[in-house]
């Protein structure tokens, strides 16, 4: 019974789950969680929140993939998805939750294995706080700098999948960037950048 169940790619993934398998569904999960994952805590800051926009996500996936061009790429569609609902997920929170400090600095994993301990630690130390710096930012804010620099996304781009004007993008990545200068602690260049 050694039958070796290899990963499908992206287009296989599609095409199964538009014929009706859920073995598809499986496939884009495994091409596109940990991203997702990180897109959406990036955006809302909690775990648990980020978790449920992605399983969220996948679902509406399942729903809509008739609705879905396979000519095209998936990720980027998926990944505009996950960042709307997360951007409304934290805006959502944040209007039900006061504005206070965390019980832990959440850090995003910056660190490589060629790195000596002094730069890992240092990695660390300037994970933790961008991440704090971040966390400090209102969710539109924080959904543009994500967009940006961690999507990869251009102006353009994140004005379509945001459905917002690109003077307003320009707008958000230019208070969030000035307000990130403002936050990060002086150590790091926050005054100067």
């Amino acid at each position: 019974m050694g039958v070796a169940t290899g990963y499908m790619d992206e287009s296989e993934a599609i095409s199964r789950l538009q014929q009706g398998d859920i073995g598809g569904l499986e496939g884009l999960v495994r091409l596109h969680q940990t991203k997702a994952l990180r897109v959406a805590f990036l955006i809302t800051r909690d775990h648990a929140l980020a978790e449920d926009v992605v399983q969220s996500a996948f679902l509406r996936v399942y729903d809509r993939i008739q609705q879905f061009d396979a000519t095209r790429p998936f990720a980027p569609w998926f990944m505009r998805c996950v960042a709307n609902d997360a951007l409304k997920s934290a805006t959502r929170r944040a209007r039900q939750l006061p504005l206070e400090g965390g019980d832990g600095v959440q850090s995003i994993e910056l660190s490589s294995p060629d790195l000596g301990l002094d730069e890992i630690i240092e990695s660390a130390e300037v994970s933790a706080a961008v991440a704090a710096t971040l966390d400090r930012l209102p969710p539109a804010q924080r959904t543009a700098l994500v967009m940006r620099y961690y999507l990869n996304m251009s102006d353009t781009e994140m004005s379509e999948r945001l459905d917002c004007a690109t003077g307003t993008v320009r707008w958000r990545l230019s208070v969030a960037r000035q307000r990130m200068r403002q936050l990060l602690p002086a150590w790091l260049g926050g005054e100067e950048m």
